[in-house]
């Protein structure tokens, strides 16, 4: 299959064209022909685990060997091991919320595994998949959930910032920070992950505008999961999220998020764009979040069960067994050995969250200000006074 790759080579309209009622319509007419016209996509692995050819992108993949491809396959399946144990943790009351990447894996590995150890990532909150390609132990994405640190792990030590919880914000932080590998003549990139919910948000747009103008290497990469919480990615734009890349004046690519060979090749095709001085560019992952938004959603309340078993029947994790079965690239022994590692892998992870120490409870006052205040104080008071309380009564 091919890919419609979008780039700054509309010509602009002349200074005299009229814009009248004739010209308004034609506008409405063809940006309604243009939101009902199928997009294309990048698909290198079917949903039934036949391998596709793509004169684009083969390359990216062409050197990919059977012990790569269970790697991935390792990946994918430790990362839902681990997010559904964080799952269960969180309705045990062991976190206080959780946002479930179930579905996404492909998505989150195949882009993961693109990266160098010399690149920069900025994720949002639920990307526990490229946590665990940059190195990031699972059990330090806890903390965070359960109340006990503000982030687990140091951003510099594996070139993972930390999780970001307001929506879009990190896409800025993400230009900037390739503004300055680009100044400082660094051949490194950066990537930027965000959903289709923040695709909406003004941050996005503007980091969208400096990294074109500035030509930054770095990578927009929007999970699409059809869903921003209870709101379909239909009420967020009126075209296909990555060609809104156009209008900027850089590349947009839509690659099946469930296919974590497309998206290897998509990502590792847009990075080293980057790299090699090409500027930005958008890759929206077409995928599925197949649980809730977080563990505080209902998705029932606006979606129905059939949309769901349609995606289940895309499921990353047994596409790319179902290519490993065919193409002889793993047995029986491969998948028995894996499922008894994430039977461990759970277990590790449940026991270091509830072994996790509690949190000093006054330690959010000293974070406040970096040279104290007045009113900081004065809650600082109030709340050591509402603590004692609950020991005054224990000794009655």
């Amino acid at each position: 299959m091919t890919v419609e790759s979008t780039a700054a080579r509309t010509p602009r309209r002349s200074a005299g064209s009229k814009a009248g009622a004739t010209g308004t319509k034609r506008t409405r007419t063809t940006a309604k022909k243009d939101a009902g016209t199928e997009p294309q996509l990048v698909q290198l692995l079917t949903p039934e685990g036949k391998r596709v050819k793509n004169a684009e992108y083969d390359k990216y993949v062409a050197g990919i060997t059977p012990e790569e491809l269970r790697g991935l396959y390792r990946d994918m399946v430790l990362t839902r091991r681990f997010d559904a144990e964080a799952t269960s943790l969180q309705r045990q009351g062991e976190l206080g919320l959780w946002a479930s990447l179930l579905g996404q894996e492909a998505a989150q590995i195949g882009s993961g595994r693109a990266t160098r150890e010399d690149d920069y990532v900025f994720p949002t909150y639920r990307e526990h998949g490229v946590a665990w390609c940059r190195g990031v132990d699972p059990a330090n994405l806890l903390g965070m959930f359960r109340g006990v640190n503000n982030g687990g792990w140091d951003p510099n030590s594996n070139n993972f910032h930390l999780y970001t919880i307001v929506i879009g914000s990190q896409t800025l932080h993400a230009t900037g920070y390739a503004m300055g590998v680009a100044k400082d003549g660094a051949d490194s990139a950066v990537i930027a992950y965000f959903g289709d919910g923040a695709s909406s948000q003004g941050d996005v747009a503007e980091s969208f505008t400096f990294s074109a103008v500035y030509n930054a290497p770095v990578v927009f990469f929007c999970q699409n999961n059809q869903w921003a919480i209870s709101e379909p990615t239909e009420k967020q734009s009126r075209v296909p999220i990555y060609q809104r890349a156009q209008g900027f004046g850089f590349p947009g690519v839509r690659v099946d998020g469930n296919d974590v060979l497309g998206v290897l090749a998509v990502t590792r095709w847009a990075l080293e764009r980057a790299r090699t001085g090409e500027g930005p560019t958008l890759v929206e992952a077409f995928t599925y979040r197949m649980g809730a938004h977080t563990t505080s959603d209902d998705p029932t309340r606006y979606r129905g069960d059939e949309e769901r078993q349609a995606w289940e029947a895309k499921d990353p994790i047994m596409r790319l067994r179902r290519y490993l079965e065919a193409s002889n690239h793993a047995d029986e022994g491969f998948f028995e050995e894996l499922e008894a590692e994430s039977e461990a892998l759970g277990k590790r992870v449940r026991e270091a969250v509830r072994a996790m120490p509690d949190p000093d409870h006054f330690a959010i006052f000293e974070n406040a200000y970096a040279d104290g205040h007045a009113l900081v104080d004065e809650e600082r008071a109030q709340f050591a006074a509402y603590q004692a309380s609950f020991a005054d009564e224990g000794g009655n």
